[in-house]
């Protein structure tokens, strides 16, 4: 423990060479994976820490200045990301440890140094990591510190949020993104949510690191989208058209639509507490709507005017039922799900052509189809609502499904779509 203690209160000095430098910090990196060494940390130790940050960034900015190569740069990129290490680690659910570090400086100098870092036209493993630690210790100095967001904020934005976003470095830190969303005004969240979409259709998920970073993704934006729902209804009103809370709402959707789209990815999200719920509770809220008055969720047969074509909420019945129908994919737990919140008759009331919907046919011919497969008892819930007047036989037809009695008994079965 005295070995523990002395550790985490002092590193050796800063003129000491890069190497000697870089296991003192590893060892320290990793006594504070443990609360109690954390708890147990005192100023010395980041002090040292900035020092070490402060003397290779200028190491690297007089070298580069210069124009000349720097000797042992692989060892100083080695250090950097060690330093940043170290802080992460310490910042863990460690409120005392933010901050100090914040209140000695260490988050204007790390977004200095991750500026400089940038600027190196070199594209290797070393450099990627530092970068990527030092992403990561802003994310956990972030962590529920409103002051450290603040800090953040005033150092970073907007240039620097701009590069990490365009280069993806942004998106490998969920911490860092949930801290800087919170910041972000609504149109900025929108832009944030837009590219992240195109992250996702573009990612193929190949290690467990990346699966850890999807799975922080998936959690904070189903909460976001759980949270801000509701905010649609009030596209209700033509004069809230542009709602900007109600257009994250819309791209909270889109994102996740397209998360669940991928089957490396949607079994995580099948399991998310809420997620089925929430889509089925906004459909039904935004289809009575519809139906209460004349508005952008009222299923309309002619098109009316070219701003209807252009409303943001275009589509979005169909994205809920394409969201519904993706968390429903093969499995039965999500099905009865649908089945015992009334989800399948919601579904069938919004199969109808609908000019504000062009889309939603396909996707509930697809959400049916999902929902009945290897499941009796909601494929028997179909025929009984057909049977009895309350789904409507074109609409089944047009899904290439119909209604067969076998053994007094309904039964539902796919067959070939009529030629339209």
């Amino acid at each position: 423990m005295a070995m523990a203690m002395a550790a985490a209160g002092s590193l050796p000095a800063v003129a000491a060479e890069p190497g000697a430098r870089l296991e003192s910090v590893r060892v320290l990196a990793g006594l504070f994976r443990e609360a109690q060494h954390r708890e147990m940390a005192k100023e010395s130790a980041f002090q040292d820490l900035l020092e070490i940050l402060r003397s290779v960034s200028s190491e690297i900015e007089q070298a580069y200045k210069d124009s000349c190569e720097l000797v042992d740069l692989d060892t100083r990129l080695l250090l950097i990301a060690e330093c940043f290490r170290c802080l992460r680690n310490a910042c863990v659910e460690c409120a005392k440890n933010q901050h100090v570090m914040r209140n000695l400086g260490l988050i204007s100098t790390s977004v200095h140094l991750i500026k400089l870092l940038h600027g190196i036209q070199i594209k290797e493993e070393l450099l990627l990591t530092a970068l990527r630690c030092s992403l990561q210790f802003l994310g956990n100095i972030a962590a529920g510190n409103g002051d450290s967001q603040n800090s953040i904020w005033k150092c970073a934005f907007p240039d620097l949020f701009l590069f990490m976003i365009v280069t993806d470095y942004l998106l490998k830190c969920p911490e860092l993104v949930e801290a800087l969303y919170a910041k972000l005004s609504n149109q900025e969240r929108v832009t944030l949510l837009e590219l992240m979409m195109v992250n996702v259709c573009e990612k193929n998920l190949h290690t467990s690191e990346e699966m850890n970073v999807f799975m922080r993704h998936a959690d904070f934006l189903v909460g976001c989208f759980q949270e801000k729902y509701e905010a649609v209804l009030k596209l209700t009103s033509a004069e809230d058209a542009d709602d900007e809370e109600a257009l994250v709402a819309i791209r909270l959707l889109d994102v996740l639509c397209e998360m669940t789209s991928s089957n490396g990815q949607l079994e995580y999200l099948q399991t998310l507490p809420g997620l089925l719920e929430t889509a089925i509770d906004t459909l039904r809220l935004t289809h009575l709507a519809g139906k209460q008055t004349v508005n952008v969720f009222t299923a309309t047969h002619a098109m009316t005017g070219q701003e209807e074509v252009l409303h943001p909420a275009v589509d979005f019945k169909s994205h809920l039922i394409r969201l519904i129908g993706n968390l429903c994919y093969k499995n039965k737990e999500n099905q009865d799900k649908v089945y015992e919140l009334d989800g399948i008759p919601l579904i069938l009331d919004n199969c109808s052509i609908d000019d504000n919907n062009p889309f939603v046919n396909p996707w509930a011919v697809y959400a049916i189809r999902n929902l009945t497969e290897q499941n009796e008892r909601n494929q028997e819930l179909i025929a009984q609502m057909e049977e009895k007047g309350l789904a409507d036989n074109s609409a089944l037809e047009s899904m290439g499904l119909e209604i067969e009695k076998r053994d007094d008994k309904l039964i539902l079965r796919s067959v070939r779509k009529k030629p339209s």
